[in-house]
């Protein structure tokens, strides 16, 4: 089993920032993509940013100018800072890895619980 903690969400003003930590967990070959979405009330998910094993960071245009992703591979871990948050960014935000299993070639798509950021104006 893999398992995926998000941590550092809150209730928060607009114009600050706020850094979100994933960390992977369980029987762990390597980690391919890791991910961040969101979900606002009442929106369907969005993929918000991505890093890559190879270092490769993508991000929606929402998130452009002002959130970060990064991993610390060593650590299974990964962050999504986010700066000059707005009230548009009011969601849950979940993280998603794909998880290569020891003794196994293919990744399989693992999901947190999901960590609520509210940004109030």
């Amino acid at each position: 089993q893999v398992q995926l903690v998000e941590s550092g969400g809150g209730l928060v003003q607009a114009g600050v920032s706020l850094r979100l930590s994933c960390a992977a967990s369980g029987s762990i070959s390597r980690i391919v993509g890791m991910r961040w979405h969101r979900q606002a009330p009442g929106k369907q998910r969005e993929l918000v940013a991505v890093a890559t094993s190879d270092g490769t960071t993508t991000y929606a245009d929402s998130a452009k100018g002002r959130f970060t992703i990064s991993r610390e591979n060593g650590k299974n871990t990964v962050y999504l800072q986010m700066n000059s948050l707005k009230p548009d960014d009011t969601a849950v935000y979940y993280c998603n890895a794909d998880v290569v299993r020891p003794g196994t070639k293919y990744a399989v798509s693992v999901w947190g619980q999901g960590t609520q950021v509210t940004v109030s104006s």
